[in-house]
């Protein structure tokens, strides 16, 4: 059986950095032998300091969906999705190392912007930045990745990182190198697919998601005229609505990232097995939300939060 806190395959701790951060590189160092992966280790080291609130500038990651196993994983996925596409017999634009490097740099920061710079006074949760914590993503890796050997990529990764968000069509994203915007489009993908094949997705969704929604103004909308529209009302609505929530992104994958998931099958040799573990989370959420509801929902998501550190007030934490 699949373990709560490993990935798709059962045989990586998305738990750990270093676990996923040696799975990545084994990947680069097969594909490119004198190829240079230092940025991305450096990466990966900085990713550890700041969620686990080791960084001068930074609050430890207090976002318990978007927490740093999300972000582990994601990368992970996207790695397998990199090595996908630059082993693809139909791709006739190879990835350089140096861009390799610049799509696993993304997808480490990719979440980066719920993180609570410690000056702020603003706010208490990161969760409350979730409108805005793709450009604050993308502000950040513009200041960064010069520091780290990857300066004229800065602004390419500051676009593509708004591939994993919603506030912005991805065909309203220009991108001059085709090449760069397929990246782009794997990053998004890997967003998607490496969340909604969480073991544990449909508990963090009714558990963990649904509070971030709340402190990030997505559970509710404010309309022009006052008025309050209810977008959820509770976890478990926000978890009845992941069936059409699974159906329209299964469109973005098709229609909008233009089917980059499918390099996950020449990674994995003919399998998906991400599309596949999706697939049986939109099931399970239809049973799920059926009379007996939450208790159909008996897995433990693993903690990743480091110790003393609240996601949300006690009011909005269900447990």
């Amino acid at each position: 059986m699949r373990r709560s806190d490993f990935d798709i395959t059962d045989r990586i701790r998305t738990t750990d950095t270093i676990e996923v951060s040696d799975a990545v590189l084994g990947l680069f160092r097969a594909l490119y032998p004198q190829g240079n992966p230092r940025p991305m280790e450096k990466a990966f080291e900085e990713l550890s300091r700041m969620y686990h609130g080791k960084h001068p500038d930074y609050h430890p990651c207090d976002t318990e969906y978007h927490d740093i196993q999300h972000v582990l994983d994601v990368t992970l996925a996207m790695a397998r999705l990199l090595d996908g596409y630059q082993r693809d017999p139909r791709e006739q634009a190879p990835l350089s190392p140096e861009l390799f490097n610049v799509g696993i740099v993304t997808a480490l920061f990719h979440d980066v912007g719920y993180l609570r710079r410690r000056n702020d006074r603003k706010h208490r949760y990161g969760a409350e930045y979730t409108l805005t914590h793709v450009s604050r993503g993308a502000r950040f890796l513009l200041g960064y990745l010069p520091k780290i050997g990857l300066k004229k990529y800065a602004r390419d990764a500051s676009v593509i990182i708004h591939f994993t968000g919603y506030e912005r069509n991805p065909d309203s994203i220009r991108m001059g190198d085709p090449v760069m915007r397929r990246i782009g489009e794997i990053l998004g993908t890997a967003d998607i697919i490496a969340q909604m094949s969480d073991r544990c997705y449909l508990e963090k969704c009714h558990d963990r998601l649904y509070p971030e929604f709340l402190l990030g103004g997505i559970a509710e909308r404010r309309q022009p005229d006052g008025s309050v529209v209810v977008v959820y009302k509770s976890g478990k609505d926000l978890l009845s609505k992941t069936p059409a929530f699974y159906v329209n992104a299964m469109k973005r994958l098709e229609l909008k990232l233009r089917r980059a998931y499918q390099y996950a099958e020449v990674h994995f040799g003919g399998r998906n097995l991400y599309i596949k573990e999706m697939e049986k989370n939109a099931a399970h959420a239809e049973e799920a939300t059926g009379a007996s509801g939450r208790s159909r929902l008996r897995r433990a998501a693993p903690r990743t939060l480091p110790a003393g550190v609240r996601s949300a007030p006690e009011s909005l934490v269900i447990r």
